[in-house]
This record gives structure tokens, C-alpha cells and sequence, in this order.
């Protein structure tokens, strides 16, 4: 695990898997953070949200762009594992229970008939939509009994960020097990519906280009984002080069 812009990333895929295996064997809970450009900004400004992103196992890479940045700064070469990625790998791998939580019902059903086909074992899991609101205002005590009555070792949340990471953050003390994992928008992209957001194509995504994809797909919520992203990104920059300079002279 390397600590970069304030964030804890675990970049290498085996190590997330295991990690993730050995919090499910010894029944500790604990949550998983995806990192996209979105949550790199808001960490930035947001010390309350930088905690409750610190209190994480640790969080994946989800920005392609992280691993140029942490090579221009230091050298170090690192590759994403995007939420879509570990989220339809648990699905195929067929080894553990999971709970699929947020969204509308409409979208919760779909995916289900749709994961079908990746794991048979989707047929006998809880897809529970969670209520719109204030993310201080969900029951957690009543959504943690249902899980530990469950029994998930995975539990995937899909509220968008930053709800989803202090609604994981919250309901870990009331879990008596499971790995909570932020997927943001994976459920839409594999529910198969015509109507819900896409994934960029392949090409798109090689050459680090999924937010122009997005910016056309969902124009009004992601311009939005990409321009705080891309104001703050020089500040994000230039405090890290200054971090890795302040370690070398104390070396």
C-alpha cells in the first residue's frame, strides 16, 4: 500500500483479493474506497471526507490518470483497477455471498437478471434498493441487520460519491462481517438496460479518455465535476511534488 495525494491506493490486483479474503475469513468488517478524479478533488477540500476515505482498507485506483501522475512525480510506474473491474470479478469468481445495495429497483432487478449470466449463484442474493436521502439519515442499525441476517461477505454499494463512502463509513461498527465495496455507477453499466449509462468503449478507456465519454453521456453532472477536478488538479499536483520533496530532505 503507497500513500499518494492524501490517499491510501492498493494498486496491485492479487493483493487487493487477498486482502479482501482474509477481512471475509477472519469475519472483520471493513470497506473498500474506489478512487476516481472525483474523490481525488474532494479529499483535496474536504478534511472530515479525507478521514472517512483514511479509515478504509484502503481504495483502488479508478482514475487512469493517478498512475501518470504518480510517474511524473516519482518514478514509480502503476497500473488502475477501476470499480467496474473488481466489481464483475467478485461476480465471476463464484466465491462469495453478496449483497447489492442503492439505485432504483428498476436498475437493482435488471442487474440481477443480468448477472445470471455471469454467476448462477446471483438467483439467491438481496438486491435492496436504499431510500432517497441525507446520508446522516439512513437507518443503519435496521440495513446492518439485515445484512448480518444475510450473511454477505460482499457488500456493494452504489449511492455515487461521497455518499456512498460515509454511508460505508457509518454502517461498519453496526456489521458483524463483510467487506463493503463503493462501486458507484458499475451497476448501471452491467445491468444491461438500454436506457441506463454506458461504459466507454475499450479504446476510449487505453487511451484516458472515459471522462470525455462521460462528460457527453451525463453532460450537466460531469462538467461540473471534470471542471473542479481539472482548477484543483495544478494545486493537487504541486502539493505532492512538495510532499516528495520535504521526504527526501528528511531522509
Amino acid at each position: 500500500m503507497e500513500k499518494y495525494f492524501d490517499i491510501r491506493y492498493e494498486f496491485d490486483v492479487p493483493t487487493v483479493h487477498r486482502h479482501i479474503q482474509e477481512h471475509i475469513e477472519r469475519e472483520e468488517p471493513q470497506y473498500i474506497c474506489v478512487a476516481d478524479g472525483n474523490i481525488l478533488n474532494m479529499v483535496y477540500h474536504d478534511e472530515e471526507y479525507r478521514k472517512v476515505i483514511d479509515e478504509s482498507m484502503f481504495s483502488i485506483c479508478d482514475s487512469s490518470w493517478v498512475p501518470i501522475f504518480v510517474k511524473w512525480i516519482y518514478g514509480h510506474n502503476y497500473s488502475h483497477y477501476c470499480g467496474s473491474d473488481i466489481f464483475i470479478d467478485i461476480v465471476r469468481s463464484r466465491k462469495h455471498r453478496m449483497i447489492f445495495l442503492g439505485t432504483r429497483q428498476k436498475v437493482l432487478d435488471a442487474l440481477k437478471e443480468n448477472l445470471q449470466k455471469e454467476n448462477p449463484d446471483i438467483a439467491d442474493m438481496k438486491f435492496c434498493e436504499l431510500p432517497f436521502c441525507n446520508v446522516e439519515d439512513f437507518d443503519y442499525k435496521g440495513i446492518a441487520q439485515m445484512i448480518n441476517d444475510d450473511g454477505a461477505d460482499i457488500i456493494w454499494v452504489a449511492l455515487g460519491a461521497p455518499k456512498q463512502e460515509i454511508f460505508m463509513n457509518r454502517l461498519k461498527p453496526h456489521l458483524k462481517k463483510g467487506v463493503a465495496i463503493a462501486i458507484g455507477a458499475a451497476f448501471n453499466f452491467y445491468s444491461g438496460m438500454a436506457d441506463a449509462p454506458q461504459r466507454c468503449p475499450e479504446w476510449m478507456r487505453k487511451c484516458h479518455l472515459e471522462f470525455v465519454h462521460r462528460i457527453f453521456k451525463e453532460p450537466k453532472k460531469q462538467i461540473k465535476r471534470c471542471y473542479g477536478i481539472i482548477t484543483t488538479l495544478p494545486r493537487i499536483l504541486w502539493k505532492e511534488r512538495n510532499h516528495k520533496l520535504a521526504t527526501a530532505t528528511h531522509k
